[in-house]
């Protein structure tokens, strides 16, 4: 049997508005537990809501990136449900008329191809506090408290169709959807801190069949490796039980990323569990045409433009182009890169080759690269020039990771300067060729097709003479020239 993953995604970003969605509280992160929680964040009687202006122009950005209807009107309701840090006893959100409706992105995979992902809407509501469990290891007890600093900060949940078909394709909207409230900078993104957090609706049925499978819900995912990981594992267990001739229940389960496996939390709720109504508390609210518009004007150029601009602007392929866009502060650090050198598929190439490998093996963001966009550029600007060789140039990039200045203090330092002088460079090559006399007698022997290749090995010789610092460029003119002389 042949089986099919069906998935899809429900999104809440964290909105980076200095203010909650109906209070005035602050919403710094990192302050102390239950500093940062009002009045009505904390439910006390006679509090009444006031909607923070803020959030709703950055849910309408976010529906003009997403090329989606924009509500004009959109009502709040209230959620009712019972959680130890949801003070109110339910939750102010959106429901049948959402801030934002139906929309779509595309997405772009690793091998290559592209894929429409449409979006079913995006609604704004409020977050809940956070539940703090401690072990105290000395009594063999644990404490549970909870802080609402986090209650009633804004946020916008996206919910897509199932329209994903593999955890690659989730991944790769998920880091569209990163990618898209990054750039118009309503959200910071930060999965580890919470500030975008991912729920996993996968179900799966046999190839072919059109009727959807019972659905499963993953919980709080909070990374893009995790997501992957969770979808994968949960699809897995799904096909076993029904091969096994078992069924699926519809259930809200967490992954656990330590054993790699899901586990069941609850039955899964339904639209009348929560027992919405709209919330007497809130007028609708109504958006003119002219404010819309007006932010449509204010929309910052978004991944997809930038890419296009990228392979048009500055020659690059579509691969790399979308590779440098998928953040706005790689998309930066490229151009100013490219601009300052002159050289930009070689900015492209050492920002996705070596910079990425630093960046990831000392687990940085590219904002707190150790090198900065001017001196790779710099760095760039010697290997054109024929200062150093390319293979030098990664040495003296480490260099500069390690703080010992730009790449012309760097050279200058280790003395790492290519040698160019053509009668230094001759002189070598007559040492090697009279070192050589077997190899050379075998280059004499064979077939012009074959001497090229032949020649590395006098190459090799050559490069380690002069330490990697003699012009390859030279080496391979004046060696060709003395070797045919031979013949």
């Amino acid at each position: 049997m042949e089986w099919e993953i069906v998935i899809g995604l429900e999104v809440h970003v964290q909105l980076s508005t200095k203010s909650k969605l109906f209070s005035g509280a602050s919403t710094r992160f990192g302050a102390d537990p239950n500093t940062q929680a009002c009045a009505i964040d904390l439910a006390m009687p006679g509090t009444l809501p006031v909607p923070n202006q803020e959030a709703f122009r950055y849910a309408v950005m976010f529906g003009l990136a997403m090329n989606a209807e924009i509500g004009q009107r959109s009502v709040f309701e209230r959620k009712n449900y019972f959680y130890p840090d949801l003070p109110k006893g339910y939750q102010t959100t959106q429901l049948a008329e959402p801030i934002v409706g139906a929309g779509e992105i595309e997405i772009h995979l690793e091998d290559g191809s592209s894929k429409k992902v449409r979006l079913h809407h995006a609604h704004l509501e409020e977050d809940a506090g956070k539940s703090l469990h401690e072990a105290i290891f000395e009594s063999g007890h644990g404490m549970s408290g909870i802080d609402l600093n986090r209650a009633g900060t804004p946020l916008i949940e996206i919910v897509s169709e199932p329209d994903m078909r593999s955890a690659a394709e989730a991944v790769a909207y998920l880091k569209k959807i990163h990618s898209i409230v990054t750039y118009l900078g309503i959200s910071d993104g930060d999965m580890s801190q919470g500030s975008m957090r991912c729920d996993a609706n996968v179900s799966v049925r046999l190839k072919g069949e059109e009727k959807l499978g019972t659905r499963t819900e993953l919980k709080n995912i909070n990374s893009f490796r995790f997501v992957e990981r969770a979808i994968k594992v949960e699809a897995e267990r799904q096909i076993d039980i029904l091969e096994d001739g078992g069924s699926i229940l519809q259930e809200t389960r967490l992954y656990d990323a330590d054993k790699n496996e899901t586990r069941s939390m609850r039955s899964k709720e339904v639209a009348n569990d929560y027992r919405y109504f709209p919330c007497p508390d809130l007028l609708p609210v109504i958006l003119t045409d002219k404010y819309v518009e007006k932010l449509r004007g204010e929309l910052p150029e978004l991944p997809d433009a930038k890419a296009a601009r990228f392979q048009g602007e500055y020659k690059l392929s579509a691969y790399d182009a979308d590779q440098l866009t998928q953040e706005r502060a790689t998309a930066d650090y490229f151009e100013t890169v490219a601009k300052q050198s002159g050289e930009p598929k070689l900015a492209a190439n050492w920002i996705t080759g070596e910079l990425a490998a630093l960046l990831n093996r000392e687990e940085l963001s590219i904002e707190q690269s150790p090198v900065t966009a001017e001196q790779l550029a710099g760095l760039i600007a010697r290997i054109v020039d024929n200062t150093i060789s390319s293979k030098i140039a990664k040495q003296v990039f480490e260099a500069m990771a390690k703080g010992e200045g730009d790449a012309d203090a760097v050279i200058g330092k280790r003395g790492l300067k290519q040698v160019s002088d053509t009668g230094a460079i001759e002189k070598m090559v007559d040492e090697v060729i009279a070192a050589s006399a077997a190899q050379v007698e075998n280059y004499r022997n064979a077939d012009e097709a074959k001497r090229p290749k032949m020649m590395g090995y006098f190459v090799g010789q050559i490069m380690k003479a002069s330490r990697g610092q003699a012009n390859p460029q030279l080496i391979n003119e004046i060696l060709k020239e003395k070797l045919d002389a031979l013949l």
